[in-house]
This record gives C-alpha cells, structure tokens and sequence, in this order.
C-alpha cells in the first residue's frame, strides 16, 4: 500500500485547522502521513493539533519565512510516495478523497494528479461560491484552462 504525505504549513490558524486535520483523519484510505509546519502560531493553533485525534506523524512549530517555506520544509520531511499539500484553511469534501487519488495515480502510472476546486461559504460548506474546474492536460503545454465561475 503506496504512503501518502500530506503537507499543511500553518500561522494563527485556530479558526480553521480542526476541519483540516478531521478531513485528514477520517480518511478510509489507511497509509497517511500529515506533516504539519506551523510558523509559531501565536494562538492556540497547536493545541488545537495536539488535543484533538488526528493523523500527524509530524508536527514543528518554528518561525519560518512564510507559507512557501514552511511547505518546503514539510516536503523535505515528506517520505510518503504520494505527496499532496492541504492548506490549514481547506479540507477534502469527502472521506473517500485520497483513496481515490491513489487509485487514479496507480490506474494510469501517472506522477502528478490535479483537481477541482470548490470555494464554499465560511458559514455553511454546503453553500458553493465559487468553482475552478481543470481544463484537459496536454503534456507540451500543462494544463490547458483554468475555468472560473460563480456557483449557481
């Protein structure tokens, strides 16, 4: 069973970062690795990761120099086969998410895999605002479009 390494680079992420690790942590697939690079929150941000059940293998809580270095440093700390980042503001939309990943990764021996965006209220997830949907990938050129629209 392939491993797969989740990065989430954090800062006073306290509002957000329980629905990001529950999307980790409920999970079917089995073999996840959540690596979490926070910035020396200055709220309650890593409590939060250290008191309620998750899957974090890893977790540091230094100053860095932003969000691209802290994901470069959890990236370094990566030894999954499958490496995804999650932002400690989003979550997945469903439980079933990585296996799935996996499963399309393996079925077509592909190494990299894009998807969807959907941007949804703060205070109701059901409610999408916003949708970037992936254009065809064409390997000369990456991927094709970019289509943005507003949700119904």
């Amino acid at each position: 069973m392939k491993k797969v390494s989740i990065v989430t680079a954090t800062y006073n992420s306290s509002e957000f970062i329980a629905d990001c690790i529950s999307s980790i942590h409920e999970q079917t697939y089995a073999n996840i690795e959540h690596i979490i690079i926070d910035g020396a929150s200055k709220d309650n941000t890593v409590e939060i990761i250290k008191g309620m059940p998750n899957r974090v293998e890893k977790l540091i809580s230094e100053p860095d120099k932003g969000i691209y270095n802290a994901m470069n440093k959890g990236l370094k700390l990566a030894t999954g086969d499958i490496i995804g980042i999650l932002n400690s503001d989003d979550f997945y939309n469903s439980n079933d998410v990585i296996a799935k990943v996996v499963a399309a990764m393996e079925k077509d021996g592909t190494d990299t895999l894009h998807g969807n965006l959907y941007y949804v209220a703060q205070e109701n997830t059901d409610i999408v605002k916003r949708k970037w949907v992936t254009g065809e990938y064409n390997p000369k050129k990456g991927i094709s479009k970019w289509l943005a629209s507003s949700a119904p």
